[in-house]
């Protein structure tokens, strides 16, 4: 039985980042670099099957990558539950 190990709003963000990565023309070994975490912390945070997910530091560096906004990471209405 396989079981969400990412909440709603953290796969919602985690999606934003890899659509917005994919936009640069990034690899998640370039992206990883750029956030100084190890090269494989971006496949798992994109991987449903593993619990890493980005932190606020991690959103802070990402926008600072992509030059956005914190906000441009988040979903424009809470998600209910």
């Amino acid at each position: 039985m396989a079981v969400n190990v990412k909440s709603d709003i953290e796969t919602y963000v985690i999606m934003r980042v890899k659509e917005m990565r994919e936009s640069a023309g990034l690899s998640q070994s370039e992206l990883a670099l750029r956030l100084d975490v190890s090269n494989g912390f971006i496949g798992q945070a994109e991987s449903s099957k593993s619990p890493t997910k980005y932190n606020l530091n991690h959103l802070n560096k990402l926008a600072v990558v992509f030059d956005c906004s914190l906000k441009d990471f988040m979903p424009e209405k809470p998600f209910s539950k």
